[in-house]
């Protein structure tokens, strides 16, 4: 049985003296019956995947709706005139973040990490640093690993589908995962990658899902954009030495509380929030 507490994925980690990504992929070769080895080819096959999904992007490629597609490209353009408000590195994050939300509403290839409204947040972060900074492979298959790990507390715990928690359970989760993830690749220790995973979650709670006719395009694909800086925020936090002071697990059992109690109008349903705007009543009106 996967684990059910980020506290129970830590004590292993100090009674084996392993790393946290270590701890994960020895749960998941256990429960899915197979080799380390074979483990980790699978990760490496998500790995790749997420990078040639970012790739693939086309900016003049529009959803049905034609609400989004094009983002991703414009702020590219815009942030080689060299004149962002964030800086490079952190523009290169919004634009990823924006071409893999597009991608899936035009209907490419996306990793969904942990759902496909939330596929922007992982690569943005992972994928831009990889290549910004030239990390080893192996090392960014170790992130995927401490993701994963979270992923599976928080649907254990609590929820990862929009229709069930709201948007915190999406780019929510997905920002959460993103900022352990890229906390473990800074050398950040089990402890800090739990202190990196509350805080991205506590920022978010609450966050509803409200997709504009029930698309994943409005607003799910700029609300990645929220997720990717977030995880980094909390990340950069965690390794300062800064903790959450409520741990995570009672962090993730809040998020479902706050879940349960969203009103069925903010879960997925197309009604409340923006998608209950009388704009997003012409635009559908329009299609």
């Amino acid at each position: 049985m996967s684990y059910q507490s980020m506290e129970e994925a830590q004590i292993r980690c100090e009674k084996e003296g392993i790393e946290f990504w270590k701890a994960i992929q020895l749960e998941d070769a256990d429960e899915r019956n197979v080799t380390e080895e074979d483990s980790w080819k699978e990760m490496k096959h998500m790995w790749k995947a997420m990078q040639e999904g970012l790739d693939v992007y086309d900016p003049e490629l529009m959803s049905r709706s034609r609400m989004v597609g094009k983002e991703g490209g414009m702020m590219d353009a815009y942030r080689k005139k060299g004149d962002t408000l964030c800086g490079d590195f952190m523009a290169k994050v919004i634009s990823n973040a924006l071409k893999m939300g597009c991608n899936n509403a035009c209907m490419k290839r996306i990793v969904a990490a942990p759902t496909a409204g939330a596929c922007g947040v992982m690569p943005a972060v992972l994928v831009t640093y990889y290549r910004e900074y030239d990390i080893p492979e192996e090392k960014m298959i170790e992130a995927l690993y401490v993701a994963a790990g979270v992923g599976q507390i928080i649907a254990n715990r609590a929820y990862l589908a929009g229709a069930s928690g709201g948007c915190q359970a999406e780019v929510g989760s997905g920002s959460g995962m993103a900022a352990a993830a890229i906390c473990h690749v800074k050398g950040g220790s089990a402890a800090q990658i739990g202190h990196a995973c509350a805080m991205a979650l506590k920022n978010l709670m609450g966050l509803v899902c409200d997709p504009v006719g029930g698309l994943v395009e409005v607003p799910c694909v700029k609300r990645n954009v929220g997720g990717a800086f977030n995880a980094i925020a909390a990340a950069d936090m965690s390794l300062a030495g800064i903790e959450s002071q409520i741990p995570v697990d009672q962090v993730i059992d809040a998020m479902k509380e706050v879940g349960d109690k969203m009103d069925v109008s903010l879960r997925e349903t197309g009604i409340g929030g923006v998608a209950g705007s009388p704009k997003a009543a012409e635009v559908m009106a329009g299609l």
